[in-house]
């Protein structure tokens, strides 16, 4: 999907790599009241969604290249949730975002379909891993190569089987 006025088209893509999917950043009115009626469905019958992560885009600023909030959850294996964002430009791929699982994330240049370890050389976030101060987490990192700022803040309604993060990815110089 198009997101600030046609220059950007990012993709959102589950990991691991067996559970592969894509979607678009923004989601039509049509398709969010097809997943609540799924959701509700699935909580009534106790049974969990099969994806245990959830991301919902939201924006006060159309500068903003993706903003929303971010939850990742414990599968039935017991690991935590993880997906990517594709950042495309003219259809070529500028960087990926990784979110997850847990409180782990990552930005890579340029786009590949294989997962990247966090830990890597060039993940361009350091630290990766968000640590907690009085019980709240928050990080923001500047990326001047790619002209980037990414803020990621534990959102409320965190629990031990789900973190809630809101996230912001948004240019360093922000232009009218």
């Amino acid at each position: 999907m198009w997101v600030n006025g046609g220059r950007f088209n990012g993709i959102l893509r589950v990991f691991p790599a067996a559970a592969r999917e894509r979607g678009t950043v923004r989601q039509s009115l049509a398709s969010s009241v097809c997943l609540l009626v799924l959701v509700a469905s699935a909580s009534l019958v106790g049974v969990r969604p099969a994806a245990a992560q959830l991301f919902r885009p939201f924006s006060n600023d159309t500068r903003n290249i993706l903003e929303g909030n971010w939850q990742s959850c414990r599968e039935r294996d017991g690991a935590y949730a993880e997906r990517v964002y594709d950042h495309l430009v003219n259809g070529v791929g500028q960087f990926e975002v990784h979110m997850g699982p847990r409180r782990e994330f990552a930005i890579f240049k340029g786009v590949q379909d294989e997962h990247r370890e966090h830990n890597a050389p060039d993940n361009l976030l350091k630290p990766f891993i968000i640590s907690f101060e009085n019980g709240r987490a928050k990080q923001r990192w500047e990326i001047p190569s790619l002209n980037l700022a990414f803020t990621a803040t534990m959102a409320g309604g965190s629990r031990t089987d789900c973190e809630s993060w809101y996230l912001l990815l948004e240019p360093l110089e922000k232009t009218s």
